[in-house]
């Protein structure tokens, strides 16, 4: 089974007027989503699932990558994905999947990496960056992609 963790790329600043779940991605942002989502076919990340978020700038991100590929999958929103929420309830979910499954999961720090530590079985998990990817292979990280990268790397 292959997890594919995803920060959510470049967002626009929280406002009076606009609130943490609603701030969508900037224009850099929406750059960022895109040329990450080219990145991941390139290599064949192509999902059976995407999970996202249901914060404005992680589902956004997560649209952008998944259109890159051409699929009709449909975005699952998890809101165990939210900011504050604990990712333990995630991976007794991925670890029931078929080991064929490819997911891709977009949320936030400390979230995601807190997700991954749990994936990989260390705490010390480093923090993804906005719009990078972690490849999590059969329990073990394979490699982390920045959307501006020329190749993934095998360690930070």
């Amino acid at each position: 089974m292959q997890v594919i963790l995803i920060r959510h790329a470049d967002a626009v600043d929280e406002t009076l007027g606009l609130r943490d779940p609603h701030r969508h991605l900037s224009e850099r942002g929406r750059a960022q989503a895109k040329a990450l989502g080219d990145r991941l076919c390139w290599h064949d990340c192509a999902p059976t699932a995407v999970w996202a978020s249901p914060l404005a700038r992680a589902l956004q991100t997560a649209e952008l990558v998944l259109g890159r590929f051409e699929t009709d999958r449909v975005i699952e929103v998890v809101p165990a994905l939210v900011p504050g929420e604990h990712p333990r309830a995630l991976v007794t979910a991925i670890r029931a999947m078929a080991a064929t499954d490819v997911l891709i999961v977009v949320g936030h720090e400390p979230g995601i990496s807190g997700l991954g530590g749990l994936l990989v079985g260390e705490p010390e998990f480093p923090a993804l960056a906005k719009a990078e990817a972690a490849r999590i292979v059969d329990g073990k990280l394979r490699w982390r992609f920045a959307h501006d990268a020329e190749a993934p790397s095998a360690d930070r």
